[in-house]
This record gives structure tokens, sequence and C-alpha cells, in this order.
């Protein structure tokens, strides 16, 4: 299982989260990701987005804490 959060205070509203995972995140009035669905695509796409993060605002973390 893992945990996602997106910092809004980093989140620049590039949307890039939801091309490499779509389903799990989503913008906000304002243009900032937030998390629809943490089970909503792979794990790896989920990885993907985070590391395609322009802002480094997507944070991925399992339950065992390991962030790789």
């Amino acid at each position: 299982m893992i945990r996602i959060s997106v910092d809004g205070d980093l989140c620049i509203g590039s949307g890039q989260c939801t091309n490499w995972a779509p389903g799990v995140f989503d913008l906000d009035d304002d243009g900032k990701s937030y998390v629809v669905d943490a089970s909503a695509a792979p794990e790896e796409q989920i990885r993907r987005a985070e590391s395609n993060c322009p802002a480094r605002a997507i944070s991925v973390v399992t339950d065992s804490g390991d962030t790789s």
C-alpha cells in the first residue's frame, strides 16, 4: 500500500501528474493538484508522476516508509 501527498505550496499546476496517472490526480479550482484515488493507477505510473512533477510537489511513500 502507498500513500500519496501533494504539497500545494510547491505545486505549479502543470498537470503532468494527471497525464502520468489519470484518475489518481486532478486539479482543483486554483489549478493545484490533489489526490483523487490512490488506487486508480498502478504504482509504477504513480511513481512516474512523482518523478516527472516539475515542482517536485508529489510524495509517494510505502507503508514501510520507503520512498523509492
